[in-house]
């Protein structure tokens, strides 16, 4: 497992901090006003996505590794719905933001 603070890319690190931390506000705030999410394959609302699968369900994510300059992850995550599952994250950042996020089991 990497630490979150050990993760290479900052915005993403900050995101994932935001998770753990179940920080809605702090998840939000790294991401651009229009940043779009694909749960397996598929376009989601991202607001209520974030808070039905992170913050109402206490979701907290442990990154397993990281690739393409720390914008792809694969990481343990787990919610009080779901249980835990292995997991892919890729993350577009544009200007220091996330505007895409694409997501589902690994």
């Amino acid at each position: 497992m990497l630490k979150t603070d050990e993760l290479s890319e900052p915005v993403v690190r900050a995101l994932v901090s935001a998770i753990n931390a179940n920080d809605r506000d702090g998840f939000f705030a790294v991401l651009t006003q229009d940043a779009r999410l694909y749960d397996d394959g598929s376009e989601r609302d991202l607001s209520d996505w974030a808070d039905r699968e992170i913050f109402v369900s206490g979701g907290h994510m442990d990154v397993v590794s990281e690739s393409d300059q720390g914008r792809s992850l694969v990481a343990d995550y787990r919610n009080d719905t779901w249980g835990q599952m292995r997991t892919v994250w890729r993350f577009a950042v544009n200007d220091g933001k996330i505007s895409r996020i694409d997501t589902g089991q690994a």
